[in-house]
């Protein structure tokens, strides 16, 4: 059940709720206390995210935890808003006596997010959608097994999320308080906006240091880490580092630390495209991927282990197996392409 997730006013009777009059917007009434939960649990991540914290394993540990049920009782609190039933797991078993009761399952940070956005027409961008889910994992892994990522990708990543709850609170609760409640919420969200400022502060210090020193001048190097979500991740032989466990390291994030090996890195970013991984035609590691340097808008297909990059344009499916393989088109008489061992399979049984 969401942390602090009550029924109110639009659940106490024993019949549907219609839904009361907005106050300063145009959906229905919030929760006050609710909020006011939600935000407290905001300003406690701050807290714990400060640099007079320390920033150690126990002040990221109870960041994150407090990050989690800040988003999930601040999203919530709009999806029950536009109707109590949205909260559920399955809204079509929701009970009124269950949800007056407190006793029921609520529905996770992903299905709050995909209902917010068909439901209540909320714009929650991909790179929001993906910071939640990263929290969410996050939340899991520290509750079974601590801290598993640095603490400065956890803070990026935190900040992500931050950023868009405050957003989130100034467009879609705020407006439909009262004044005096509008207020007083205001006051209490300005010890989050100072914190937050802190925080990108400090992210935007340290990757214009990166910038400006080892990310400098490497076109076609840099992508996006997936722990931190910084555009810091420097492809290339990671030195003072022994070999991955499945292979030499091939790229480091020089804003949390992290080092990867090429098959970490084809599953992390063919995972992003929603599409398997592929064989490179050059090396036939299955470490082809579907990545977007820093810089660039188009999508290329880049292999971890040899480093070959291919344009769309440049690779075709094989007739034969469904691989990736250089497109050949009509030049050597046929329109169809093959790979390497297509072609020989069928000379073998030409021959035979």
């Amino acid at each position: 059940m969401t942390p602090g997730l009550a029924p109110g006013r639009d659940g106490s009777s024993s019949r549907q709720p219609s839904r009361p009059a907005p106050r300063r917007g145009s959906h229905s009434q919030l929760d006050f206390p609710l909020l006011r939960n939600g935000v407290d649990y905001l300003i406690s991540v701050i807290e714990h995210l400060h640099e007079d914290a320390g920033g150690g394993p126990r002040q990221v540990k109870y960041a994150v935890l407090h990050l989690q049920a800040a988003a999930e009782v601040l999203l919530k609190a709009r999806l029950r808003s536009e109707h109590w039933t949205l909260v559920f797991i399955d809204p079509g078993q929701a009970s009124l006596k269950k949800y007056q009761e407190h006793d029921f399952e609520s529905c996770g940070t992903d299905a709050a997010v995909a209902r917010l956005q068909r439901i209540a027409g909320i714009a929650i961008s991909d790179k929001e959608a993906r910071a939640l889910k990263a929290l969410a994992r996050d939340r899991n892994a520290l509750q079974h097994y601590g801290l598993t990522h640095s603490a400065a990708a956890v803070e990026a990543r935190a900040a992500t999320v931050l950023d868009f709850l405050v957003n989130f609170i100034d467009k879609h609760l705020l407006p439909s308080l009262s004044d005096e409640e509008h207020d007083e919420l205001r006051r209490e969200m300005r010890e989050v906006h100072e914190g937050l400022t802190s925080i990108h502060a400090y992210v935007t210090e340290r990757m214009n240091r990166l910038r400006a020193t080892v990310l400098k001048d490497k076109p076609q190097a840099v992508l996006t880490c997936d722990d931190c979500q910084q555009d810091a991740l420097l492809l290339g032989p990671v030195e003072g580092e022994d070999s991955g466990k499945w292979g030499p390291l091939k790229g480091q994030c020089h804003f949390c630390g992290g080092v990867y090996n090429a098959t970490d890195l084809a599953a992390v970013f063919q995972l992003e495209a929603d599409v398997p991984v592929n064989e490179c035609p050059q090396c036939h590691a299955d470490t082809l991927a579907c990545v977007v340097f820093v810089g660039d808008d188009e999508d290329v297909e880049h292999c971890f282990t040899c480093d070959a990059t291919y344009s769309a344009d440049e690779l075709d499916n094989c007739v034969g197996c469904g691989s990736y393989w250089p497109y050949e088109g009509d030049d050597d008489g046929t329109a169809q392409t093959l790979c390497e061992s297509c072609r020989e399979q069928i000379r073998i049984e030409e021959m035979a």
